[in-house]
């Protein structure tokens, strides 16, 4: 049993002021009451959202997301902006929106995947870990390997290698954004 050591004279000091029945250096030590969280709680807290947010990729890829659904959306749009815009410039907009959308949605992905890893706690003091991040951004590829595998069995849509990469910069990003902010926060 370790026991604090307060010198004698702080002991002695302390038993007089204080009823020898509530000093805890002689007696046992009380047991910390710590709640026990599943493991169903904890994977519906971090885990969950990765899948959810995997199945809203998973459903982005299918026909639902293809370019002549969007262009439903964005042509007329830009259209009510600017009405005398040209198709060309439609269709540009339209390419760099949905690549921008890429970016955007693996970002989330990886921030998630990095939350569900490290499981954050309140006023966190850990470190940044970059195993977490390596984690994160792995399991980002994949899914986006994965991602693309199956938008070329879509007939709407084609799975490119380029898009992992504009997928990949997004989980990137995301996560570097991520440290920068950990940094930031910790200075105030």
């Amino acid at each position: 049993m370790l026991r604090p050591h307060f010198g004698l004279r702080a002991e002695a000091a302390l038993a007089r002021r204080l009823p020898w029945s509530t000093l805890s250096f002689r007696t046992r030590p009380q047991a910390v009451s710590i709640p026990v969280v599943s493991r169903g709680k904890v994977f519906l807290k971090y885990w969950a959202p990765v899948l959810v947010w995997m199945a809203v990729i998973f459903v982005g890829s299918s026909d639902a997301g293809s370019t002549r659904r969007s262009s439903r959306i964005i042509g007329p749009i830009l259209r009510w902006l600017k009405p005398d815009i040209s198709q060309e410039s439609i269709e540009r907009v339209q390419l760099v929106a949905r690549k921008g959308m890429h970016m955007t949605e693996y970002a989330a992905f990886a921030l998630l995947a990095w939350r569900a890893r490290r499981q954050p706690l309140k006023d966190d003091s850990r470190p940044w870990r970059w195993t977490d991040a390596v984690f994160a951004f792995g399991l980002s590829i994949l899914y986006a390997v994965t991602d693309e595998f199956h938008q070329s069995f879509v007939p709407s849509r084609q799975g490119q290698w380029t898009d992992v990469l504009i997928d990949a910069a997004g989980a990137g990003l995301g996560l570097f954004l991520l440290w920068k902010w950990g940094r930031w926060r910790r200075r105030w």
